[in-house]
């Protein structure tokens, strides 16, 4: 009974499977229903799936916002032909003609750094200001820094930030001071609170604290990088150095003449020797066994006869006198 249950079964099957000439389904001849797919048609019965032999493909069209979207594309692109994204950067105003060149060119492609200044003191955004180069590259703004190199300060350090014509200001490690600093529990705090205290104070730079470091940029465009003099006066021991250009500032620093040389050269770089830059060279000097003679055939060879030193009684400028290796001043008539 088994066997023959099972050959009725297959017979059965044999029988679904045969096709029907007189259906649509090539495999069973049921019905014809739409597919899922594009171009082929389902039978309603076993699911068999076949191409539909009269389906046409057809093109599909554009979306609806396609003409939107090129026309904003073509918007763009005129945009940025005729410098109108000036206007986005929304610094169209007051703008050289050199400048607006300058953004021009460089509307075509992404800036990727922008130097900006921020008054830690009052906590105001001054406005952005974009340095180029002549090849319309951003540079740096920074123009000194001062590092705390140990944090372990016993009195008598000074910071002095000084330009010919505009005075010295003075700032101290001691708190009872108003342009004085505080001691921190590490380099970063301390750093801190120098920076706090410059750009509380002074006219002539702004600070900027990055880790134990603190850099300094003009706070007017008026005034030229190579006059402003940073000295710092640590007589304790190496607590906080002064960097120019990359040079050192520290006198402890100093080993052969040719550093000497390099440090003058930086000082003379806009003719003038200040109070703090003298005193610096003079500290040097005392490093290096450099007498006055020698130091001013050094100034000679860089600079000829012209270098000046401001002053220290009236802050005129006094004229140098190379028979005399020393610097005269007219005004006070007095030798500097």
């Amino acid at each position: 009974m088994a066997g023959f249950g099972m050959r009725k079964g297959r017979r059965e099957a044999a029988e679904n499977l045969q096709a029907n000439e007189e259906g649509d389904c090539p495999r069973c001849g049921g019905e014809k229903q739409p597919s899922s797919m594009p171009g082929y048609l389902s039978c309603s019965r076993c699911q068999y799936e076949w191409k539909d032999p009269d389906y046409q493909p057809t093109k599909a069209g554009p979306p609806d916002d396609f003409r939107r979207d090129s026309e904003m594309i073509e918007e763009f692109k005129q945009e940025m032909e005729s410098g109108k994204l000036q206007n986005i950067l929304g610094i169209d105003k007051g703008l050289s003609s050199g400048q607006k060149q300058s953004l021009t060119r460089l509307e075509d492609k992404w800036m990727t750094g922008m130097s900006g200044h921020f008054n830690a003191a009052v906590e105001e955004r001054k406005p952005l200001m974009i340095s180029f180069d002549d090849d319309d590259n951003l540079v740096s703004t920074t123009v000194g820094s001062i590092t705390i190199v140990a944090n372990g300060f016993d009195g008598g350090e000074e910071i002095r930030l000084e330009y010919p014509g505009l005075g010295t200001e003075f700032y101290v490690f001691d708190e009872a001071s108003e342009t004085g600093w505080r001691r921190g529990r590490s380099a970063e705090d301390t750093a801190r609170s120098i920076t706090n205290v410059i750009n509380r104070h002074s006219k002539l730079v702004y600070a900027n604290q990055e880790g134990s470091a603190i850099l300094f940029e003009l706070r007017d465009n008026n005034l030229k990088a190579a006059s402003l003099v940073i000295f710092v006066d640590d007589p304790g021991g190496t607590d906080i150095v002064a960097e120019k250009g990359g040079v050192s500032m520290d006198p402890r620093d100093i080993r052969m003449l040719d550093d000497y040389r390099v440090v003058v050269e930086m000082v003379l770089e806009d003719g003038i020797i200040s109070p703090s830059e003298d005193q610096m060279l003079w500290s040097m000097r005392q490093q290096l066994g450099i007498d006055d003679i020698h130091h001013v055939q050094i100034v000679q060879q860089l600079f000829g006869d012209h270098a000046l030193k401001e002053c220290t009684g009236c802050g005129a400028m006094a004229e140098l006198y190379a028979e005399h290796a020393a610097w005269y001043c007219q005004n006070c008539e007095n030798w500097c």
